[in-house]
């Protein structure tokens, strides 16, 4: 059986590995000529994606990749004095296995731990899509395919094709994320520095093995900004006026806006499709069921996700239709609950007040103050809120080859 994957980032090799191992021929399309090495953000693995990372025997190298962050300083915007954060009681409370760990890494380990047994195309991308599943590029001689799967993010080329243009399939939740790398560490050594201010935050952190730093920018807006996720000029326009005047380092932040290093743009947006299947096609991680970028834990749900997908092809020997309805049986609940997690996460993250600031930086002092086993204690108390990722049951898929 043939299946074609569009896209190399989370999602794409995390399935591709599975699916081999479960006896399927596998193709991944990818637009971006070799691997994007975009400068990513930093993304959080929970207990079940990392349940399945080690399944998968890639987990001592995800985790010797680590970011290393475990403090943060926090200054409130027009107050000299910053608050000290102990992020690793963070973690501890939100997960019992956890890793931060830089995007662009992630996906080259995912990417080398099945690279042998899958077929690659970089530089090319799907053009169209038949009902009989032959497939059409933009370079490659068109070819048949018994299932085609979206992993082609939140902009995906595949949903676009199959279900129509984006409109009414988005839900905009009120904020947006930017990032942005800066040349040097900084000196921050394991440590976060966050300007926190009425509806927006911007923060700096490294990793251990990075020569480099991110800027993360987060803001809150009422109403989606004009603009074209393609459209970078514009995108950088728009984050100099949504941090103007918050502080003289985030100014300096910013100044390499003009430099042209790798930079990072979008709105935190919510899919809210009925189904994510159509016909041999399915979508899965952000381009079928993103929560939001950076507050719904959408990398780990993406990993989940394409480790369902894979189990469950196999499981109906390869009958999409039975495979298609079964995953996403598996996934819904999950994928509800993340929903929820990531509005409120947005909302709490960027105080609309001056008060919620002071609440939130104080919230934090209160948390690092506090023994790691009584705010994990606590934590576990409410499965819907920081434990809603560990919650996620994974399922044990028996490999074996499918005709």
């Amino acid at each position: 059986m043939r299946i074609l994957v569009s896209g190399a980032s989370i999602a794409g090799p995390v399935l591709a590995y599975w699916l081999t191992r479960h006896g399927f021929d596998v193709t991944v399309v990818e637009r971006a000529p070799a691997l994007r090495k975009t400068g990513g953000h930093a993304v959080d693995l929970f207990r079940p994606a990392m349940d399945i990372t080690e399944r998968m025997g890639v987990l001592p190298r995800v985790e010797a990749l680590a970011t290393g962050t475990t403090r943060m300083t926090v200054y409130r915007e027009g107050v000299r004095r910053p608050a000290r954060v102990d992020l690793s009681k963070f973690f501890q409370a939100a997960s019992d296995r956890h890793v931060e760990v830089m995007r662009d890494d992630l996906s080259e380990i995912y990417f080398d731990a099945g690279r042998e047994d899958v077929e690659y195309l970089f530089g090319d991308s799907i053009t169209a899509i038949s009902p009989e599943g032959e497939v059409t590029f933009e370079h490659a001689p068109p070819r048949r395919f018994d299932v085609v799967v979206g992993a082609d993010g939140l902009h995906s080329n595949v949903r676009r094709l199959v279900f129509g243009d984006e409109a009414g399939l988005t839900t905009f939740i009120g904020a947006y994320l930017a990032v942005l790398s800066l040349p040097g560490t900084l000196g921050l050594d394991g440590e976060a520095v966050t300007h926190l201010g009425t509806g927006r935050t911007a923060s700096i952190y490294s990793a251990r093995h990075m020569s480099d730093a991110r800027a993360v920018f987060l803001f809150r807006r009422d109403q989606p900004l004009d603009y074209h996720h393609r459209d970078v000029p514009r995108q950088k326009e728009l984050l100099r006026e949504a941090f103007a005047g918050m502080h003289p380092q985030v100014d300096g932040w910013l100044a390499e806006l003009g430099t042209g290093g790798p930079f990072y743009f979008d709105s935190i947006t919510q899919l809210r499709l009925d189904t994510w299947s159509r016909g041999r096609v399915t979508l899965v991680g952000d381009a079928g069921y993103c929560p939001g970028p950076a507050v719904g834990g959408s990398t780990s749900l993406a990993v989940l996700g394409a480790y369902v997908l894979a189990g469950e092809l196999a499981a109906a020997d390869g009958n999409h239709e039975r495979a298609f309805a079964a995953y996403e049986r598996e996934m819904s609940e999950l994928v509800r609950r993340s929903r929820v997690f990531a509005a409120g996460a947005a909302r709490s993250l960027l105080p609309t007040s001056r008060a919620g600031v002071w609440a939130l930086a104080r919230g934090g002092q209160l948390v690092s103050a506090l023994p790691a086993g009584l705010t994990r204690a606590i934590a576990k108390l409410n499965t819907g809120g920081v434990r809603m990722h560990d919650s996620m049951h994974v399922k044990d898929y028996a490999v074996q080859a499918t005709a």
